[in-house]
């Protein structure tokens, strides 16, 4: 098991990356919303901690995931099962802008913990990278509860394998959602003749999905 805490510096996150994740593409936010935006982006520098946590596995318990996942994992020698979270530090200062009431803070706010969770789990991934450099092995792309057809109440599944209670602080409920909210989970095949597609949309039919956005 590998776990690691950032800052926000090593998130790298820029104001388009916040921008596009509200649904900006070609277009810029008013002078209001561009102000709060780069505001909280400085708050939240000073307090943020994310975190990642991984463990690669060799067996792996009866997930059903569906045909899309399936394929993308076969050849797999391995899988690296993961966490990563915007950390409970961010979903207090969530809770306290909500209570605020200020809903231009709080809808940037929503949007920069999305980017968070998904920036530190692109750090897990290359530190993921680094350690699987010395074997030879390749990874595929990380896959999800809740997307490509894989349920999300696969969560009650894939948090025991990380062994501990809360992993990296995060608490999963009954209804199989994580807490902190802005947190993603989910596994990763590793080996030497799996490969990383850049863009798998067109496998996907979850119209939703952040990725989908950002190609569109």
């Amino acid at each position: 098991m590998f776990q690691k805490e950032l800052t926000f510096k090593q998130l790298g996150i820029a104001l388009a990356d916040v921008y596009e994740q509200m649904g900006y593409r070609n277009a810029t936010p008013d002078e209001q919303t561009a102000t709060e935006t780069q505001r909280l982006l400085d708050e939240v520098a000073v307090f943020l901690r994310p975190r990642f946590l991984y463990t690669v596995v060799s067996q792996l318990p009866a997930f059903q995931w569906g045909r899309i996942i399936d394929r993308q994992l076969q050849g797999s020698e391995a899988y690296a099962l993961f966490v990563a979270t915007s950390g409970t530090e961010y979903e207090a200062f969530q809770q306290r802008l909500l209570k605020e009431g200020d809903m231009v803070r709080v809808f940037v706010a929503d949007a920069l913990g999305s980017v968070i969770a998904e920036k530190t789990a692109d750090r897990m991934e290359e530190t993921l990278q680094q350690s699987i450099d010395k074997l030879g092995w390749h990874r595929t792309n990380r896959f999800s509860p809740g997307y490509c057809g894989w349920h999300v109440s696969q969560q009650q599944l894939l948090f025991p394998l990380f062994g501990v209670k809360e992993p990296c602080g995060i608490q999963l409920t009954d209804s199989s959602l994580m807490v902190p909210i802005k947190s993603v989970s989910g596994i990763i095949g590793l080996g030497r003749s799996v490969r990383y597609l850049p863009y798998t949309c067109g496998l996907c039919d979850f119209k939703n999905c952040y990725k989908r956005r950002k190609r569109a």
